[in-house]
């Protein structure tokens, strides 16, 4: 069985042994008046067990930082009743089935290693860009976790200390420069400046919109695709010399806006690197698995597939 948390929504998935077709799934709202999201995650697990046969082991995708040997989430977004919840104990305790947690995006990197566009490769650096900037990184055949299951918050890098504030109210990391509330909240800065767009600054601009008026010609809005391309590249430079993976899987959102935000990240990458040979035989993709890498990556826990 697969769970993916999120702020705003349970997903639960049964799966057959050896196999990644989902076999049955269902999905709730994370919140509801006069039930706790614990219990609605529990009774959720409960209507997805199957009625004959077992579940062999749990694995779930949590948001937020954890520590997936204790099975404990520190903290969720949008779920402030979650501290230090041991949910892995929680869910063994109440289905008598191990459980395994991890952080959604370390998940989502493995579920691309295991499932999606890295398999095959030993080094892998994944990045999801969408209201924040998460990633996940596999070294050799195996997730880089850290000492308690921290390592890879690839999108609170520090690029400049006098930057913008990030949603984690430290100033200048990537996240607050190239996710996409960075780049709506760019434009809205720039509009309320009373610099012309084709954008109505009275509206409320996604980066979605953005993209579609960049495709249209619209200065500002190409110009905010390229600060965030400037500082993505400028991290991912920093991430090839600490890391050195052979490939770079990106996913979310934002990252569907192809060579707008692509095409600035390369030439600054290229700028940036120490020495050619890191780009050397190095792919940069596009994520395969869209909202189902933390799901999958959540089935490869489960099902032992960690890399080892």
């Amino acid at each position: 069985m697969a769970i993916d948390v999120g702020g705003t929504r349970l997903r639960v998935a049964l799966f057959q042994e050896n196999e990644s077709g989902i076999y049955t799934q269902k999905v709730i709202p994370t919140h509801r008046k006069g039930e706790s999201p614990t219990q609605r995650l529990i009774n959720l697990v409960a209507e997805v067990w199957p009625q004959t046969g077992s579940v062999i082991s749990i694995g779930i995708a949590v948001p937020g930082p954890c520590n997936p040997f204790e099975g404990i989430l520190y903290k969720a977004p949008n779920i402030p009743a979650w501290r230090d919840l041991p949910l892995a104990q929680i869910l063994t305790d109440r289905f008598s089935v191990p459980t395994f947690l991890g952080n959604d995006a370390n998940l989502a990197a493995l579920g691309e290693w295991k499932f999606g566009a890295a398999r095959g490769f030993h080094d892998v650096l994944y990045l999801t860009i969408s209201t924040g900037i998460g990633g996940g990184i596999i070294v050799q055949d195996r997730l880089l976790l850290g000492t308690q299951g921290l390592a890879g918050e690839l999108g609170h890098i520090t690029l400049d200390l006098e930057g913008p504030i990030c949603s984690c109210g430290h100033p200048g990391h990537l996240e607050a420069f190239s996710s996409g509330t960075a780049i709506a909240s760019f434009v809205r800065e720039q509009l309320q400046k009373g610099e012309i767009s084709i954008l109505n600054p009275n509206a409320e601009i996604t980066a979605k919109e953005i993209s579609a008026a960049a495709a249209k010609g619209d200065a500002l809005a190409i110009r905010a695709f390229q600060r965030a391309g400037f500082y993505l590249g400028y991290a991912i430079a920093n991430f090839l010399h600490t890391f050195n993976p052979s490939i770079i899987v990106m996913g979310g959102g934002v990252s569907t806006c192809g060579e707008l935000l692509f095409a600035p990240m390369r030439e600054v990458m290229r700028q940036h690197i120490l020495s050619p040979e890191y780009l050397d035989q190095l792919i940069i993709t596009q994520a395969q698995l869209g909202d189902n890498a933390g799901l999958m990556g959540a089935l490869a826990l489960a099902a032992g597939n960690t890399p080892s």
